[in-house]
């Protein structure tokens, strides 16, 4: 049977609407629900007059986060249109790419030098035109009700292993993605999320906004993550931040900085983490300040997949992992024939609900081979599951190697050398070796102060491993090579 596109911010402007729904923290500008609600109105009506915007139609935007962006968003999903967030970190060339593939009706912007040697070939507005544009709009009337199958965003992948694939997202993915996080988050109408984690990615744009939005919540936007200015934020009694995403690098910032006081924290139910890994310790450590870091595993192609359950004991006892699914998500573990293997051996994880990406954009081939035959999304990631089911990430599919006859995740090796007390980030990789087959190399970024060098790296790997799954070599490198998007770009090392 097929169904709508839920509007929940129409029905809170009915409902409770003076409640604050959103702040832009870098302009200071609030809006109520009943003030959001008319502001998409006034930007379907300058998207339809001013720019022709029509169903089907793409609008690109590259530009910091801001609620201008969300007003865009909204407006395009009640105009039948799609929403099309790029990652304003891109190099020219490669935004000329994407820009090809998904051949948007208009670019909007608030870095038009940087966008003017891109190659766009569609017409460019800066974004501050944009705002202004829907303040002097006047609200459009009643539109047509959008089918929940409908494509509402196009969220392009980062091109780690590849040419970047636009992820088609409907309304039915956002809607089940809002109520997945919101579950297993605790949201509601009393929550307060602080989003700096960037709209060009499935955390900033769907359970850091639609889930709050969804419940009735409020959000306040941020630019970008200021590790001081987000402590401040946090510590405000006068905010109340009872939400924030953060991956665990960000987590760690915040922990350096002089501002940094989570006994001050009190509203906060929990750091959001994810992509990519955290280790117990560092869980437990978070613990010990007084705040639970629910650690959790999601993809553009299907939002939140899991997440940790917000209880302290839970918490603890199975820290490392990524929890449980939430209600509107099936997971299985398989094996290499998709059999399903029981708790305590390794499988790939394969995901199916509501909340799963039709395919990508104009990619036919690449969408059936995302998909096993009877439906369900191959994540490529490997994970195990306890006897309760909670799954621990054991690695990307593809990043296992196996030496002298044993599967090594290189995830594992990484978090034992994310513990010694002088390492700032590492990765390992197989490397082709005439005796076993695969080898580890293992490339560590140290402190500023660090005194450790390869031989006291391989003596704690030693001493926490066995010894298959000890690296051959260690490298000690100033960085890790990433891509725009902050991802490591594993394929990049090795060349040693």
């Amino acid at each position: 049977m097929s169904w709508h596109t839920p509007d929940p911010i129409a029905l809170h402007a009915r409902g409770q609407p003076n409640r604050l729904a959103a702040r832009d923290i870098a302009t200071d500008r609030h809006w109520t629900y009943a003030e959001l609600d008319r502001d998409i109105q006034r930007a379907v009506t300058l998207l339809q007059h001013d720019y022709d915007i029509r169903p089907g139609d793409r609008l690109a935007v590259v530009s910091g986060n801001c609620v201008d962006q969300i007003l865009l968003a909204l407006a395009l999903e009640r105009l039948g249109a799609i929403f099309v967030p790029l990652n304003h970190r891109l190099a020219p060339a490669e935004l000329g790419v994407i820009l090809d593939d998904c051949r948007p009706r208009l670019l909007v912007t608030d870095r038009r030098e940087t966008l003017s040697a891109s190659g766009a070939d569609c017409p460019m507005v800066d974004m501050g035109d944009v705002a202004a544009g829907i303040a002097a709009s006047e609200p459009a009337g009643p539109l047509p009700v959008q089918p929940a199958s409908a494509v509402k965003i196009l969220l392009y992948t980062s091109g780690t292993s590849g040419r970047p694939k636009g992820v088609m997202i409907t309304g039915q993915n956002i809607h089940a993605t809002a109520v997945n996080f919101g579950v297993l988050g605790r949201v509601t109408y009393d929550s307060v999320f602080l989003c700096d984690a960037p709209m060009f990615h499935v955390i900033g744009l769907l359970p850091s906004v639609r889930s709050p939005l969804l419940f009735g919540g409020t959000l306040h936007i941020s630019p970008g993550f200021d590790p001081t200015r987000t402590n401040a934020m946090l510590a405000d009694e006068t905010i109340g931040v009872t939400h924030y995403f953060c991956v665990p690098k960000m987590a760690d910032m915040l922990a350096e900085q002089s501002n940094f006081a989570p006994d001050q924290w009190h509203r906060l139910k929990a750091l959001f983490t994810g992509g990519s890994p955290i280790s117990p310790q560092r869980i437990r450590r978070w613990l010990a300040h007084g705040v639970c870091i629910s650690n959790g595993f999601g993809m553009t192609e299907a939002g939140t997949l899991l997440h940790v359950p917000l209880d302290r004991e839970v918490i603890d006892a199975t820290a490392g992992s990524v929890g449980l699914a939430p209600p509107e998500i099936a997971i299985r573990l398989v094996d290499e024939t998709e059999r399903d293997v029981p708790p305590g051996t390794a499988g790939e994880i394969l995901a199916r609900g509501p909340n799963i990406t039709p395919g990508y954009w104009q990619r036919p081939a690449e969408t059936a081979a995302a998909f096993t035959a009877d439906g369900w999304l191959r994540t490529g990631d490997i994970g195990q599951a306890d006897d309760n089911g909670f799954i621990t990430l054991r690695d990307r599919k593809k990043d296992m190697y196996i030496s002298g006859g044993e599967n090594v995740f290189p995830a594992e090796v990484e978090h034992i050398l994310s513990d010694h007390a002088d390492v700032i980030e590492a990765a390992v990789i197989g490397v082709a070796d005439d005796d076993w087959g695969e080898v580890g190399h293992a490339y560590v970024v140290l402190g500023d102060d660090a005194r450790a060098d390869a031989e006291a790296l391989a003596r704690h790997c030693r001493d926490h491993l066995a010894g298959y799954k000890m690296p051959r070599r260690f490298f000690i490198v100033d960085a890790l090579p990433r891509n725009a998007a902050g991802k490591l770009m594993k394929q990049q090392l090795g060349n040693d």
